[in-house]
């Protein structure tokens, strides 16, 4: 299995460094305001994609905390369960012992 995949990360890296090296003209990118970026289309969009990506894990951050935030209150409760069960059901105590009348 470790060879397999080892042999689709070095296919994929020949075919994407094959990409950059076929996509090296300059391209303009025009922005809002006249503003204009000039580059290598390879580096465009290896930018855009890393900024995808971080926008990405930006926007699923404050689930992932809440799931944590949440397991965790469900692995107190199920360790407080765990140890009132441990202990066994207690009988209570009488409030009073009544005598026989006579």
């Amino acid at each position: 299995m470790k060879l397999l995949s080892t042999l689709v990360g070095i296919l994929l890296f020949t075919l994407f460094f094959g990409f950059a090296l076929k996509n090296t003209q300059e391209v303009d990118l025009h922005f809002f305001l006249n503003y204009e970026l000039r580059g290598p289309l390879v580096l465009m969009l290896l930018a855009f994609f890393v900024t995808g990506a971080a926008l990405g894990i930006l926007a699923v951050t404050p689930t992932v905390f809440r799931h944590r935030r949440e397991t965790s209150k469900h692995k107190t409760t199920i360790q407080a369960l765990q140890s009132v069960a441990r202990t066994g059901p207690t009988q209570p105590a009488p409030d009073s012992v009544a005598t026989p009348l006579k």
